[in-house]
Order: C-alpha cells, then sequence, then structure tokens
C-alpha cells in the first residue's frame, strides 16, 4: 500500500510518500497550487493521503477528493502526535509520521464538511464577532459618559434605539473640532459612528442568514426548541452537519466539548472541569439558549433546578447541563427528521390539611 502524508504549510508543505510493500520511502516539498498537487498526485501515484486538520486542510481535500483520491485528515490532539520527548521536529519528520501513524491505524479521522456548510459556519462565526463588537462599542460609551460627564445611560434598549443615539449624537462633536478638554465628545462621537455601521453590518448578515434559514428544513426543527432561535439553530444544524454520523448521545456531547475530562490512576477515578473541545461557536449558542430555556421551559427549570440544588454555587454546572440537554435533543430531532415536543410535566401531588 502506498501512502502519501502532508504536513501542510502556507508558503509550501513537506510531504512524505511510503510503499509498504517494497519499502521505498520519497520525500519532498510542495507549494499550495493546484498544478503542483496534481504533479505530486501524478508522481507518487497514493492509495491514500493523509493530512492533518487545520485552516488549509478543508480545500486541500476537497482537491483530493476531486481526483478521486482516498482521503484522512488527521486530528492531532492524541497522545500517539505528543512531541515531547523527541530531540528533532521538522515538517518532513511530520509528514513521515503522518504516514507511519496511518499504516498501524493510528490515525483518527476528522469529518470535512461541505463548502456550502464550511462558509455557513464561517458567516456565523463573522456574524458573532460583530455582535461582540456590538457590545464593545456600548460599553465603551457607557464607561466614556460616566467617567467623564457623569452621565449614566438607561440600562435597557431603549437607549440605543435609532431616536436615542441621533439625541446623544447631537450633543457630540467631530475629534477633530473638539478642544483638549472635550476629547471624550470626540470619542463618543467616532463610537457612535462605528456602533452604526456594526449594526448595518449586522442587519445585512441577518437578512442573508434568515434567507438561507427558511430554506433549510432542518433549521426550522430545531427552531422548535425551548430557547433556540434561527440563529442557534443555524447554528446548532452547522457544526452538528450530518447528524447520523454520531453513534450516541455520549458522542455528540464530546464533539461539542461538553463531556467532562477523565482521570484516572490507581484507586483514583475523578471527573474535571469539561474539555471544551470542538467549536466554542457552538457551545456560546448553547449557552444563550440555554438561559432562555430555563427561564421560559418548565422542562428545563425543573431540570435546572434538580441539578442546581437551588444555590448559587451549582449554577455554572446546571447550566451546563442543560446546554448539553439541549444538544442532545436537537441532535435526535435532525437525526429522526423529528418535531420537539416538550415533556408534561406532572402537577405537585396535594398534601392533606
Amino acid at each position: 500500500m502506498r501512502i502519501l502524508g502532508v504536513d501542510l504549510g502556507q508558503s509550501k508543505s513537506a510531504w512524505a510518500c511510503l510503499d509498504n510493500t517494497s519499502g521505498e520511502l520519497h520525500q519532498g516539498w510542495v507549494v499550495p497550487a493546484e498544478a503542483a498537487w496534481l504533479r505530486l498526485l501524478e508522481r507518487c501515484r497514493p492509495e491514500q493521503v493523509v493530512i492533518e486538520s487545520g485552516p488549509l486542510a478543508a480545500r486541500v481535500h476537497d482537491l483530493l477528493v476531486a481526483q478521486k483520491v482516498k482521503v484522512l485528515v488527521a486530528d492531532p490532539t492524541r497522545e500517539a502526535w505528543n512531541w515531547k520527548n523527541v530531540k528533532r521536529k521538522t515538517d518532513p519528520d511530520d509528514a513521515l509520521k503522518l504516514v507511519r501513524l496511518a499504516l498501524v491505524g493510528q490515525i483518527n479521522p476528522v469529518h470535512v464538511p461541505a463548502p456550502a456548510v464550511r462558509q455557513l459556519r464561517a458567516l456565523l462565526e463573522y456574524r458573532r464577532a460583530l455582535v461582540a463588537e456590538q457590545t464593545r462599542c456600548k460599553n465603551r460609551i457607557r464607561a466614556t459618559l460616566v467617567c467623564h460627564a457623569g452621565v449614566r445611560l438607561a440600562g435597557s434598549s431603549k437607549a440605543w434605539s435609532v431616536t436615542a443615539r441621533a439625541a446623544l449624537a447631537a450633543q457630540m462633536a467631530p475629534l477633530s473640532a473638539c478642544g483638549p478638554d472635550e476629547l471624550w465628545r470626540g470619542l463618543v462621537h467616532s463610537e457612535l459612528e462605528h456602533l452604526a455601521e456594526v449594526l448595518q453590518r449586522l442587519a445585512a448578515l441577518d437578512t442573508q442568514l434568515n434567507a438561507l434559514a427558511r430554506a433549510n428544513r432542518a433549521v426550522a426543527r430545531v427552531d422548535g426548541l425551548p430557547g433556540v432561535g434561527p440563529r442557534t439553530a443555524q447554528v446548532i444544524v452547522a457544526v452538528l452537519d450530518q447528524p447520523r454520523r454520531f453513534a450516541s448521545r455520549r458522542q455528540v456531547a464530546a464533539y461539542a466539548g461538553l463531556t467532562p475530562r477523565r482521570f484516572q490512576s490507581g484507586q483514583m477515578d475523578r471527573s474535571g472541569r469539561i474539555s471544551k473541545r470542538g467549536s466554542s461557536l457552538l457551545r456560546w449558542a448553547l449557552n444563550q439558549a440555554a438561559w432562555v430555556a430555563v427561564r421560559f421551559s418548565p422542562e428545563f427549570r425543573a431540570f435546572f433546578l434538580r441539578l442546581g440544588g437551588g444555590t448559587k454555587k451549582r449554577r455554572k454546572q446546571a447550566i451546563v447541563a442543560v446546554m448539553r440537554k439541549l444538544l442532545v435533543v436537537a441532535w435526535a430531532v435532525l437525526r429522526d427528521g423529528a418535531t420537539y415536543q416538550a415533556r408534561r410535566l406532572a402537577a405537585p401531588a396535594k398534601t392533606a390539611a
């Protein structure tokens, strides 16, 4: 069997091709161009190509699959990838290690979504960045007004309506028109302009995302869950991608980084904090949805209170459990093509007078 391992790089990639039958080994470098990849395939004629997951892995995967080549994208987080005890680590060494691990079946393959799904994920990540920038703008304006003018804006969303922002901007001035004692007015004016631009981008982005959501039946199914809106539903659908690739609910939770780390040695066996592996975007969206579900869904509120024990100390652990439950329910709905139905909670028994 002839295996080609490639350690991907931005400007050039190291490769190693090993023929397991004859023991013949060839190594070299390839530049990130389609023609160069095609020449490498023609030269090596591999039965399998192994690449490490990373920013360039998806594009290279698509190129190789189009050439009818079997491709494995390797997860580098396993113990077999530990380099701490070696005296030399180079890109050619990485490429050869990919080949050797593939030969002994130590490659943990990574799922590569379709290009449309990857682009939707990128769009949702961009939206999260815009939401974070919107919050930063508001916090800067609030802090500047409190520190330099002693003014506190209202805590509600009315403080950021079009009318309220226009009234606040009328009291400010461009930075070039501010004297040394009124530079804070220019700072607030600049932040208000930046906030308006961010809100405009968010509105355009939401319009496009809403159109994509309406065309996706899976998003409509997940949108029916407690606390889950169109954006959160899109995040769940995009990250899970193909729900049937997960064999159990524990695999789904582990994929999202919502399962605890485990430490076991001899008589010691304990669980730590959640691993936080996988998509941080998914965990962020689930956290937002979980707090809403706890507030408005009797089923999830009862679940939260039972795990939290009614104390503040366990609120974080309880909300993580709610996040995990939401994700598992969403996975089951997507896997089975079903519609979510809330459980009816039994009314508490009345005690005799």
